[in-house]
């Protein structure tokens, strides 16, 4: 199922893609990526900083102005909780820069897509650091049962177990420990850490908390609900349309290298695309993390044919996931 030559051409691919020195070889002997030539791949591997510059401005301004909504909403309860709902979709999609800076393809210069991957791993309760090396893993080793970390945490096998995933709640009740046991430099079980990373992601998780005493001792100081208001509680309530989102990526794919199969691609409404940073077209993003998330639409219009999991919208997509729930599915 998992080959150790396609491992190996993998682990390549992901230091190359690092470095935006793509090898012809280490791509194409990987399972479904010939379905791109070299030069194709060049062309939409082309980073830019005026793309990531551009979306992460209309990001935080779509942010401001939901937050204004909020604020103009505040004395009317029927209207204030979903005004908070609308404006913490715009913060746990905070998600989404995060991830296109882990890829360095948001930007192209190094130090922007570290200093915004952090702020906004930050604002949607990651941690960049972590996340970078948990996702890299993640990348080399997609569906491997053995060795991806994303299925270390059981995926839903019941429509119980999929609407407790959906709440957010296990989400809530796993980062803080993650973040603590981060900054206490607890990694050892974690074989996608190096030794030599833990250093850094300790103190990337010291500065996160540090971030998250100050807002609430600030908040508690000067008897201010803005921190509650504007950014944990809408956080919370929106928690579940990001779980919604990104629960049908790989559930229900085949569980092998293949890119073709392992991946799911949701067909979503320019809102979520644009909230999410275009990672709706998460098969061709899997196939070629190269390729930046202002470029994925055309990588989609070339290889949309080839997928094995499209589907056209996130309600399908969810819908498809329950079928396979319960206890006469099958969990292979």
């Amino acid at each position: 199922m998992w080959p150790t030559s396609t491992i190996q051409c993998s682990t390549q691919f992901m230091a190359h893609q690092a470095t935006a020195d793509l090898a012809d070889d280490d791509i194409l002997q990987l399972p479904g990526r010939q379905s791109l030539d070299m030069a194709q791949l060049r062309g939409l591997s082309r980073r830019a900083d005026a793309g990531g510059a551009l979306r992460i401005g209309l990001h935080l301004l779509t942010m401001a102005a939901t937050g204004t909504l909020v604020f103009l909403a505040r004395d009317r309860w029927a209207v204030f909780v979903p005004a908070m709902l609308l404006h913490g979709a715009t913060i746990v999609t905070m998600f989404a820069p995060m991830h296109e800076c882990v890829h360095k393809t948001a930007f192209k210069t190094p130090w922007l897509n570290n200093l915004v991957g952090w702020l906004a791993g930050a604002l949607s309760f990651y941690n960049f650091n972590y996340y970078r090396r948990y996702h890299t893993w993640h990348h080399r080793y997609t569906q491997d049962p053995e060795r991806d970390p994303e299925l270390s945490d059981p995926k839903p096998h019941t429509l119980t177990d999929y609407v407790v995933h959906l709440s957010g709640i296990p989400f809530w009740l796993a980062k803080p420990r993650e973040l603590m046991a981060l900054a206490l430099g607890r990694m050892s079980q974690h074989e996608y850490i190096p030794a030599h990373a833990r250093r850094e992601i300790a103190w990337s998780a010291r500065a996160q908390l540090a971030l998250y005493v100050a807002v609430a001792a600030a908040s508690v100081a000067t008897r201010s609900p803005l921190a509650l208001w504007y950014w944990f509680l809408p956080a919370v309530l929106a928690q579940p349309l990001l779980r919604a989102l990104l629960i049908v990526e790989h559930t229900g794919c085949s569980q092998d290298a293949n890119g073709l199969t392992n991946t799911r691609t949701t067909l979503a409404s320019w809102p979520i695309r644009f909230l999410m940073w275009n990672m709706p077209f998460h098969a061709e993003h899997h196939l070629y993390p190269s390729i930046p998330f202002f470029r994925l639409p055309a990588a989609h219009a070339s290889l949309r044919q080839r997928f094995t999991h499209v589907a056209p919208s996130y309600p399908a997509a969810n819908f498809e996931v329950i079928r396979t729930l319960g206890p006469a599915a099958d969990h292979d």
